[in-house]
């Protein structure tokens, strides 16, 4: 049981990405799902959540309008599509499926700067 995080990389400001989570082991379809970001030294932040039936998001007000979470459940895959990036939005970036204990993946490094 696993996920895996890749899409990451360095981008200049105002430009985009789409973070992918792989998950392994189970159907993602039977979850909802998050995203969150870490930088050194600060509290992992919860940057965007998509319900079960993917009929429901929610993101950080950092984020709103910029960032997109979806999921193919046909691909047992969790996307986040991050548009007009900001250098604060450098961190890595971690999806997270709820349980006791939540499975986390390894996270991707997302660098915003010119």
């Amino acid at each position: 049981v696993q996920l895996v995080e890749s899409g990451g990389g360095l981008v200049q400001p105002g430009g985009s990405l789409r973070l992918s989570c792989v998950a392994s082991g189970f159907t993602v379809s039977s979850y909802a799902m998050s995203w969150f970001r870490q930088n050194t030294g600060k509290e992992r932040e919860l940057v965007a959540f998509i319900s079960r039936s993917g009929g429901s998001t929610n993101y950080a007000d950092s984020v709103k309008g910029r960032l997109t979470i979806s999921r193919d459940n046909a691909k047992n895959t969790v996307y986040l599509q991050m548009n007009s990036l900001k250098p604060e939005d450098t961190a890595v970036y971690f999806c997270m499926r709820p349980g006791i204990p939540n499975l986390w993946g390894q996270g991707t490094q997302v660098t915003v700067s010119s």
